[in-house]
């Protein structure tokens, strides 16, 4: 169940000015410790700690290849890049440099199989969280039905959380900017 709560926008400049949009409630943040754990709670046939070496390894081993210029896709999770933040183009091409026109770099994640936007919108129950805080309840519940969820999207501000790709709205016709 993913719990959202509902935030206006205030942002006088936008073009969504005073509407309502739903942003999800994260409870917890679990790191590969963690993970670990509850993997082995699943019967994987490895230890938590076996689970969490390998965990270990292979956040080193994407870093490495992603600082070498390679995408790494981990099926049914998500294809990881890296990709450029500009400053501002050059008013020609012997014009750019990269230290006045590159801001740096990111980390991108597109979600890939059975992770993907599609299945996750036909899999995934929404219910309003009424109280936000070390405890949540909810009150009401809802399920997407192919309306703009905003599960895990980025607005075109950036103003969520995902580590992803910026491009895709899920259809929705207003630009959000909090």
């Amino acid at each position: 169940m993913i719990k959202y709560v509902l935030k206006q926008n205030k942002n006088k400049k936008s073009l969504a000015f005073g509407k309502w949009y739903a942003f999800p409630v994260v409870e917890e943040t679990m790191d590969l410790a963690k993970l670990a754990k509850h993997m082995e709670e699943h019967n994987t046939g490895f230890t938590e700690a076996m689970c969490l070496g390998m965990m270990t390894a292979m956040v080193k081993c994407i870093k490495e290849m992603l600082l070498a210029g390679k995408n790494v896709k981990i099926d049914n999770l998500a294809i990881f890049s890296v990709g450029i933040r500009n400053k501002v183009g050059a008013k020609s091409e012997a014009d750019f440099t990269a230290a006045n026109n590159i801001a740096g770099v990111k980390l991108r994640a597109r979600a890939t199989g059975t992770l993907s936007n599609a299945n996750l919108n036909t899999s995934a129950s929404v219910k309003k969280a009424s109280v936000i805080g070390s405890v949540s309840t909810s009150e009401g519940s809802n399920t997407p039905s192919g309306g703009n969820s905003q599960m895990g999207e980025n607005t075109p501000s950036g103003g969520n959380s995902q580590t992803g790709d910026s491009s895709s709205d899920n259809g929705s016709s207003d630009n959000v900017d909090f």
